[in-house]
């Protein structure tokens, strides 16, 4: 899953939901990592809204804090811990406040947080949210509280989020929860259990909510979107095992995205993350097919080596996923594609390295989000590889990745140069508050001048000037999808 930024993300700003209060308890929540724990954050805060608790964004006003974890990187979990200390810190003018762990740490460091730190009141993985009202009825009465039981059914698809931290034009939909591909770097199967797919019908619900309320841009989530296979149960099986009734009813990926697609045609779709052996020639052509639908993939391949992509159990090779990438391209030509990539993983060598530079050169990626290999517990890869790089080996070929990924960038927004594109402003900019800032279809920000035009509108911008980062231009006229709306 794609990270929304490279630091731990917080919920602060305005709160566009407020969820139903009766108590006057404030609930203080901050998200770390991934786009799927700020949208769980959002279900979260929607769970205790009905019991009673407000959101907050002033820490020393809370009652329960609550912190949900990533543990994809030991950096992150450092981070938190940073902060869980902060909170008891906190906690000492406030005693009756009481701290929780939320997500993927929970899961993993249940037992140190509650019993040889005793840094935590309760602890909720990433399958028990809905337990949170008997949870903090345990914390009230004095007791630690737990639940980090996984489950093969639960997507709340019947809770509607609260969309906290919201600018009121965009949106997470989660469609997937949890994950069957066991990468032998990755945590995620272990900590958000086996992949399963939510109900078809829950997910237009929650979009038609979303456009009745003027959100003009969603984003699909799940740990891996183009493995999405609902019938019936909703976990995913073996097609090949279902009943011919099953099979006939069945809703893959590419048919939630037309039946997404068609029924908001100005309303835009994202849809994060793919994984290379699963998307579809369908889900492509799809993508061609519905303007509404944005032309950008996040498509992580993590190596360029091939005996690295097996040692991580990658199932796809390199010339597999260059194949992809030139299937994609000849269908949508102007579709923008970014990468996770890891370097330093077990037993990398200079020329596995160099592979990893020859794919970036072959594909020329948009953007990226790349890492150093960071040792996991109970992975595979833990348990099996040494993490045999040295450090300032690792450090030095993510220097030379990232270098040219920023040229690739470069290379990438002087494309747009001269041409003239719909903006969704977003918000202010982040530079100057006389300039607003959005984004194209592909992804990438534009920043123009102000003039009249309001957060939510589509706007045409001409493209003047970029970084490798940012387009620059000037309004010329609201997009079609703001006068057809």
């Amino acid at each position: 899953m794609k990270p929304l930024d490279k630091n731990p993300n917080q919920y602060n700003g305005d709160v566009l939901d407020k969820p139903e209060t009766s108590g006057g308890r404030k609930l203080y929540i901050e998200s770390y990592g991934c786009q799927m724990n700020f949208s769980d954050s959002e279900i979260v805060a929607s769970i205790l809204g009905k019991e009673g608790f407000s959101t907050t964004t002033l820490l020393e006003e809370a009652d329960l804090v609550l912190v949900n974890t990533c543990s994809i990187r030991e950096k992150a979990e450092q981070t938190v811990r940073k902060r869980l200390e902060h909170f008891n810190h906190v906690k000492k003018s406030r005693p009756n406040m009481k701290v929780g762990v939320l997500g993927c740490m929970a899961e993993r460091l249940k037992h140190q947080f509650l019993e040889e730190e005793k840094i935590v009141d309760m602890v909720v993985g990433p399958d028990a949210y809905k337990d949170l009202p008997n949870l903090v009825a345990e914390i009230d009465e004095g007791r630690d509280a737990v639940n980090v039981i996984l489950s093969k059914e639960e997507t709340y698809g019947d809770v509607a989020p609260v969309r906290l931290n919201s600018n009121g034009v965009t949106a997470f939909v989660s469609i997937t929860r949890g994950c069957d591909n066991m990468c032998t770097f990755c945590v995620v199967p272990f900590t958000r259990g086996r992949e399963r797919s939510r109900d078809p019908q829950s997910i237009l619900e929650e979009v038609d909510d979303l456009a009745a309320r003027k959100f003009k841009e969603i984003t699909l989530l799940g740990q891996n979107v183009d493995s999405y296979l609902w019938f019936g149960g909703g976990l995913k099986k073996d097609f090949s095992k279902a009943t011919p009734m099953q099979q006939a009813t069945s809703v893959n990926f590419s048919q939630l995205l037309t039946m997404v697609a068609e029924a908001h045609p100005h309303m835009r779709i994202r849809f994060s993350t793919s994984n290379p052996q699963d998307m579809t020639l369908d889900v492509i052509d799809t993508m061609a097919k519905y303007e509404n639908i944005c032309n950008y993939i996040h498509l992580p391949v993590q190596s360029g080596s091939n005996r690295i992509l097996q040692q991580m159990n990658r199932l796809h090779t390199r010339e597999e996923y260059m194949t992809l990438i030139d299937n994609i391209l000849a269908r949508i030509p102007d579709c923008a594609i970014s990468q996770d990539m890891i370097t330093g993983f077990p037993t990398e060598t200079e020329e596995d390295h160099q592979d990893t530079l020859s794919l970036m050169d072959y594909v020329k990626y948009d953007f990226g989000f790349m890492f150093a290999y960071s040792e996991r517990p109970g992975t595979l890869a833990a348990r099996k590889l040494e993490d045999d790089v040295p450090e300032e080996v690792k450090k030095r070929r993510l220097n030379e990745i990232i270098a040219l990924q920023l040229q690739h960038s470069l290379h990438r927004t002087k494309q747009h140069l001269g041409k003239t594109q719909e903006v969704l402003i977003e918000g202010p900019s982040k530079k100057s508050a006389n300039q607003w800032m959005g984004r194209n279809s592909q992804n990438t920000v534009v920043v123009f001048e102000k003039e009249n035009y309001q957060v939510g509108d589509y706007v045409d911008v001409f493209i003047e000037d970029c970084t490798s980062a940012t387009l620059l231009g000037r309004a010329v006229g609201y997009g079609k999808n703001q006068v057809d709306a």
